[in-house]
């Protein structure tokens, strides 16, 4: 199978990110482009950009999604209208470029953290959803737990404002995925139940999960890069 990032579009895209970022430190640089990988493998990978919609293209209505192609190890291919749709929900070249640029300029590199206070921060972020099955006092300390990792978050060294704003958006999810997952359980099991509801928190709790993977990978290879790039230890 023929790796999404290998596709011309996804090259020529990541491409034009670098060339329009050059001003960037290295690192930081380095670090966006790994930060764009993930996401495209990860948008093409579970199809986050379907759109119905998508049916009605006539570019090429021969085409599908994911289409053989003999020229490589006989494996599929994911078609170009698929990668474009991907590449549009992740913006454009220049619009990346342009907040980069941005926050190069307002405010310094991102610098590697002890690896204690970014499990921390990482701990709160997920904690809010398993905290709202404590009876009686699990939503208050629920959005406790939530306030204090968005702090801690925004106050950390190791991510760029971007991957802060998107890590809000993870830690925030579950004040929207649960009450439509418990509406939507509620409708098909006419009403709403223990088991549907902690449910509905489970799967609600995905997203946290995710953006706290990513911002824990982030954090790691900050901290292998920087002696390198730094010439200095960590303290």
């Amino acid at each position: 199978m023929s790796s999404p990032l290998s596709h011309p579009l996804v090259r020529t895209f990541l491409a034009s990110v670098e060339r329009r970022t050059a001003a960037l430190p290295a690192v930081w640089r380095e670090e966006l482009l790994e930060d764009l990988r993930e996401e495209i493998a990860a948008a093409l990978a579970d199809d986050v950009t379907e759109d119905p919609a998508a049916d009605d293209v006539t570019e090429d209505p021969a085409a599908d999604d994911v289409t053989e192609d003999p020229a490589v190890d006989g494996g599929p291919v994911i078609s170009e209208e698929r990668v474009r749709r991907a590449l549009d929900w992740i913006g454009t070249p220049e619009e990346i470029a342009a907040d980069a640029l941005a926050e190069e300029s307002g405010s310094i590199p991102p610098e590697p953290e002890n690896p204690g206070g970014t499990w921390l921060t990482l701990g709160l972020a997920v904690l809010p959803v398993p905290l709202c099955l404590v009876p009686g006092v699990g939503i208050p300390l629920g959005l406790v737990a939530a306030f204090g990792a968005l702090v801690r978050l925004w106050r950390s060294a190791p991510w760029v404002r971007r991957e802060k704003r998107q890590a809000t958006l993870f830690v925030l999810s579950p004040l929207v995925t649960v009450p439509v997952l418990a509406a939507a359980l509620s409708l098909a099991f006419d009403g709403i139940s223990a088991p549907a509801f902690v449910a509905s928190l489970l799967i609600a709790l995905a997203l946290p999960v995710v953006g706290a993977i990513r911002l824990a990978r982030s954090a790691a290879r900050l901290r292998e890069q920087a002696p390198q790039e730094a010439g200095r230890p960590l303290g």
